[in-house]
């Protein structure tokens, strides 16, 4: 199988007939940077919550995904350990924005908050501290940087001048659909999904959900007893990576320090739980079924 492109934790194959092989590693970075050591399970995490959030919301909107059984070819070509954490999937035109909704004020968000007042420009209260709810959740798309860069907060004007208004707009109504019923699916688990990124792409002519899809390294996933405006919640993802990496006095540029085995089994758990707790299931029970 032909490698299309890889990126820092996925690796996508051109697995003919308008189909490629997504296939989700251990790989983690921090900072930019791909750490030496994989998180073991990691690829399992991130293809189980993607799965189980597209089925959660299928009759909201389309996605790629065929099938999450290893086709034989692809067992022969990269090797046996691919069960639960592949997705072959329709290949799709992608719109040219990073689909962004946020229910509360964190990250960059609130970096420009601080500063103006705004959120990618949009106007909202004055008074809000640092993680708190926004009375609505908003709807604030970014570019699509090239590998090496960096994606820019955009308004929802230029947004819409990107991709033109109609798909702005049925990209907007996709994003905070799908966002709710997520919100209020972990809210009943005790879990805060306080922003997340989507990515959406024509197939057969509709628009539909594409690539990952809620999971600890496109969302932001809070406990609810952990959060108070005001202060920054300990998130289900890196967490225990960067805390450590920020203490070690590395620079931030490759290469990465080792990682001592604590940090990179707290960092599994972390992953874990965050699948576990938001979707009721144990991640032991998951090897990948057909879609």
């Amino acid at each position: 199988m032909n490698l299309s492109h890889r990126g820092k934790v996925r690796d996508v194959y051109d697995a003919g007939e308008g189909r490629l092989l997504m296939v989700t590693s251990d790989r983690i970075s921090a900072f930019d940077v791909v750490m030496r050591e994989p998180i073991p399970q990691k690829g399992r995490v991130l293809t189980a919550m993607t799965v189980y959030w597209l089925d959660q919301v299928r009759d909201i909107v389309p996605n790629h995904l065929i099938s999450t059984d290893p086709p034989p070819e692809a067992t022969a070509e990269l090797g046996p350990d691919l069960a639960g954490r592949i997705m072959l999937v329709h290949r799709a035109d992608m719109i040219a924005i990073e689909c962004i909704v946020r229910g509360y004020v964190s990250g960059s968000a609130w970096k420009e908050y601080r500063q103006s007042g705004t959120i990618h420009g949009i106007a909202v209260p004055s008074g809000l501290e640092e993680s708190a709810k926004l009375p609505e959740p908003l709807f604030t798309p970014s570019t699509k940087a090239d590998i090496g860069q960096h994606d820019e907060n955009i308004s929802p004007d230029e947004a819409a001048k990107l991709v033109g208004d109609d798909v702005y707009q049925q990209a907007r109504a996709i994003s905070l659909a799908v966002y709710q019923r997520a919100a209020d699916q972990a809210a009943e688990r005790g879990i805060i999904v306080a922003d997340t990124k989507f990515e959406l792409g024509w197939i057969d002519g509709r628009l539909a959900l594409c690539d990952e899809v809620l999971t600890p390294d496109s969302s932001r996933f809070w406990d609810v007893e952990t959060w108070k405006p005001g202060s920054t919640p300990p998130s289900f993802d890196k967490q225990p990576l960067r805390d450590w990496l920020e203490a070690s006095g590395w620079d931030k540029s490759p290469p990465p320090p080792f990682l001592p085995y604590n940090v990179v089994r707290a960092t599994r758990d972390r992953y874990r739980e965050s699948y576990e707790r938001v979707t009721g299931f144990a991640l032991d029970d998951w090897p990948g079924v057909t879609a």
